[in-house]
């Protein structure tokens, strides 16, 4: 996910899509510790459109 495709949301959609992307994040944590993720860069992915969601809502509400 890229920057530039969260710049023409609202903030009620990027609060849906944070929600969404937590959700997946604490699935992905708990797959890797049961040894269950095969492909640990989806953490960091996950964590960076986290970040980036949270910039857009900023530069949304101002």
């Amino acid at each position: 996910m890229k920057y530039s495709e969260l710049e023409g949301k609202t903030v009620e959609e990027l609060k849906a899509l944070l929600k969404e992307k937590k959700g997946e994040l604490f699935t992905l944590r708990i797959k890797h510790k049961t040894m269950q993720l095969q492909n640990t860069s989806e953490l960091r992915v996950v964590r960076k459109d986290i970040a980036r969601i949270n910039t857009a809502i900023t530069a949304a509400s101002k």
